[in-house]
């Protein structure tokens, strides 16, 4: 159908577009607009019906939000914003620039102007700034039946109706209602009789990563947000969380990549802002690879002596950098994911150390059984290359359990002390350990 409607655009033949558009669902429609040119896309949206319009421009792309409110006019902009729900209008405004966010304000009514710049000032990804006030509150003198009845009449225009919010005269926040539980209760109870008191909720600054971890821990569908004196301000609900962690994910995988994060999409991103958000890691690291370069030239004369050497250097610090990635990579999940707090370093540590001990024996063992007896290398040298891979290995997998616990003491996200830079760590500590131990062992002076 998608391939059918472009061709009737391209074709110029609108109105059977336009009934061919309208029987395919709004996320497919909004997939349909980002496959199309800038053009095309804004006179397909042109074509839906108004109550489609909104839904299919919350779900496009910034780029494609950002063209069509600069080409549409101030009347169509504002049947937009007004059906738009509020945290996905507070979400546009903060992606776009300051031109278009000017022309949406100025056409929006006076009382939703002034909650666009309240909500705007909230520190970014923090609870206000994900935040929507389209919830329902009730008031707990309410009966059974005027609940349900006032639900009826807004709940059309509200993010959520599965829980209702119950405050006092202050709008302290007091409990919280379900709608499953309205329906199954009796008509003339009232509010407060049913309700649930001591409600889990986040205040206005709490950070979205923490958030998501209530969603998680108590897999809440939606979670209310009060100010420092305990008033309703207004609520997240589990899709803005579910783009949290999505957003979070991709951070931390930026990060372990040695990337800075970024947003957008790989294929959307220029050549020179991609080298850009790489080169500075890629530089830091190039110049952290100088103490490895200094440890090898001050045992210059062990690698004269015995040229052997040189030929286990990759294998040794290979392992011993896949060894410490793998500790690091287990514990920042586990960080990730609160199942490793800070006081748990100990237990950590305990746990790398005695799988660090099997590993490195185990491995250790394997590699003396191939050097000494299949390929017949030196004594001397075999038992140079094996003690060292096990201190490497015992050594990386502390290093990479330790450093991402570390990190976050020092307020630090634990993602940037994965691959590369734990890798960096151990190449030099694996080449001085190689060359202390081919001293001693070989008796180079």
């Amino acid at each position: 159908m998608k391939d059918q409607i472009i061709e009737l655009i391209e074709k110029k033949k609108y109105a059977k577009a336009r009934e061919e558009v309208i029987q395919m669902n709004v996320m497919d429609i909004a997939e349909l607009l980002e496959e199309l040119d800038i053009n095309s896309a804004l006179i397909l949206f042109r074509l839906l019906p108004k109550n489609i319009s909104a839904e299919v421009f919350s779900n496009i792309s910034n780029e494609h939000q950002m063209y069509i409110i600069s080409a549409i006019t101030d009347k169509e902009i504002e049947y937009i914003m007004e059906e738009l729900f509020f945290d996905d209008m507070i979400d546009f405004l903060e992606e776009m620039p300051a031109s278009v966010v000017k022309k949406i304000i100025k056409n929006a009514k006076e009382e939703e102007r002034k909650l666009i710049n309240q909500f705007l000032n909230y520190p970014a990804n923090s609870a206000g700034s994900l935040m929507t006030i389209e919830y329902v509150g009730l008031k707990k003198e309410m009966t059974v039946k005027e609940s349900i009845e006032y639900i009826k009449k807004i709940g059309l225009d509200k993010e959520t109706v599965y829980t209702c919010y119950v405050m006092n005269e202050n709008r302290k926040l007091e409990g919280i209602v379900s709608l499953r539980k309205l329906v199954v209760s009796d008509d003339d109870k009232t509010v407060e009789e049913i309700m649930e008191t001591g409600v889990i909720s986040v205040t206005t600054k709490d950070d979205q990563e923490e958030i998501a971890s209530v969603f998680k821990k108590y897999d809440f569908i939606a979670l209310p947000v009060v100010d420092k004196e305990e008033r309703l301000i207004g609520i997240i609900t589990i899709d803005d969380i579910v783009d949290v962690i999505e957003q979070e994910n991709t951070e931390d995988f930026h990060k372990m990549a040695a990337i800075a994060p970024s947003e957008e999409e790989y294929l959307e991103t220029s050549v020179f802002t991609l080298a850009r958000r790489r080169i500075l890691w890629l530089l830091f690291l190039m110049i952290s690879a100088i103490f490895t370069g200094s440890i090898i030239k001050k045992f210059e004369d062990v690698l004269q002596s015995v040229v052997a050497l040189a030929a286990f250097m990759p294998m040794i610090m290979g392992t011993g950098g896949n060894a410490g990635a793998q500790s690091s990579t287990l514990v920042i999940r586990g960080m990730a994911l609160d199942e490793i707090e800070l006081n748990d370093i100990f237990r950590v540590l305990w746990k790398e150390l005695r799988v660090s001990c099997v590993v490195g024996i185990i491995l250790s063992s394997i590699n003396f059984l191939r050097l000494y007896y299949i390929q017949h290398v030196d004594l001397g040298i075999s038992v140079t290359v094996c003690s060292t891979l096990l201190i490497v290995i015992m050594w990386a997998k502390v290093v990479g359990g330790m450093l991402p616990i570390l990190a976050r003491t020092f307020k630090l996200d634990p993602a940037i002390m994965a691959s590369p830079m734990i890798s960096t760590i151990v190449d030099a500590v694996s080449l001085f350990v190689y060359f202390s131990i081919a001293t001693k062992i070989l008796g180079i002076a």
